[in-house]
């Protein structure tokens, strides 16, 4: 990891969030979960994203291993990310996350509804 160094002792579960923790990393891998995407895309998925904040989860995600950054030779240049094996790994490991935080929502939406 980059700016993080990771305590060998610590749970795992922190150790994996470590990578994905902050507010677009999630919604990132996401993304990048159904194919390459170049960053202007991705900004335009995700509203609210700035330019400074994409560039600096894509650079600590590609320090980290999760995303492949390839640079084409071309005028203007093309730059398109990707997910490594290891960020689908980690995207395959948060799909019953995922489907929990769904039942969640599901659950809270139930409580909120008036009574018949």
């Amino acid at each position: 990891m980059t700016r993080r160094r990771q305590d060998p002792n610590v749970c795992g579960v922190t150790a994996a969030i470590a990578v994905i923790d902050g507010k677009w990393k999630t919604a990132l891998l996401w993304l990048l979960e159904s194919g390459p995407r170049r960053p202007g895309e991705l900004r335009r998925q995700l509203p609210g994203l700035t330019e400074k904040v994409l560039t600096e989860a894509l650079r600590e995600m590609t320090a980290d291993g999760l995303v492949h950054r390839e640079v084409y030779d071309v005028l203007p240049p093309k730059t398109v990310y990707s997910l490594t094996p290891f960020g689908r790994e980690l995207a395959e490991a948060l799909a019953p996350l995922s489907d929990w935080g769904h039942r969640r929502l599901e659950k809270l939406t139930e409580a909120t509804r008036p009574a018949s």
